[in-house]
């Protein structure tokens, strides 16, 4: 894969090691996220956009075009957590949820699908979670990961004949400066590092997972 790979939310622990895995890799990688010091610090190309407005998303895919890079992958790590069963959710949980985690990938799989098709092919790679399969979860979360995932599944099947894979990788609890504020010692040891699940993304958008489209992949670790 020689096209650029854009990565949203790439201001983020898993964002950053994405970031890390394809630069390594000797990919020219485009970091898209919010304004800010960490997305400034990265090693890449970076455009600051507000990933949950679909104009502001096409104006961030616009820049990309004039850095002269054709797109042959899309990395859609951008996402949010809040807490909260039913009782404890309201319309700036519920709405800020779904347009972070799912309207996020949309909005950027809208604009960058024409574009890795125009270059050929490609892929996109989604973040899902574990918690929007099965088990315990957090109403808002788990329910806006599991339509995440449904969207992986439709899109595989639309873009098939545009030569465009989709596929997600399901964490469950990563191993982030955030999550060990809280993790005990024996939760640490069962978190997956974000570099671990960087590697995963990057084999499903690499030419050895050509036969690989609409696949949720479990990337759980011992947890």
């Amino acid at each position: 894969m020689t096209d650029a790979v854009v990565v949203t939310g790439a201001a983020g622990a898993l964002g950053r090691a994405v970031v890390e895995e394809f630069t390594g890799r000797g990919h020219r990688v485009v970091a898209l996220d919010r304004p800010g010091d960490a997305l400034d610090a990265l090693g890449a190309d970076r455009i600051a956009v507000d990933l949950t407005d679909r104009g502001a998303v096409g104006e961030a895919f616009a820049r990309v075009d004039e850095l002269g890079l054709p797109i042959g992958a899309l990395i859609a790590v951008a996402g949010g957590y809040a807490g909260g069963g039913l009782a404890d959710t309201d319309e700036d949980t519920l709405h800020g949820l779904f347009d972070t985690n799912f309207g996020s990938v949309v909005w950027a799989a809208q604009a960058a699908a024409p574009r890795i098709a125009g270059s050929g092919g490609g892929a996109i790679v989604t973040v899902g979670a574990r918690t929007g399969i099965s088990g315990p979860a957090q109403l808002a979360h788990g329910t806006s990961k599991a339509a995440v995932h449904r969207l992986t599944e439709l899109l595989a099947d639309e873009l098939r004949p545009q030569g465009i894979r989709v596929n997600a990788v399901l964490p469950s609890v990563m191993d982030t400066p955030a999550n060990r504020e809280w993790m005990n010692d024996a939760a640490v040891a069962r978190s997956v590092a974000p570099a671990a699940i960087a590697k995963v993304i990057a084999f499903l958008a690499g030419p050895d997972a050509a036969p690989v489209s609409g696949a949720l992949v479990p990337v759980y670790g011992d947890g």
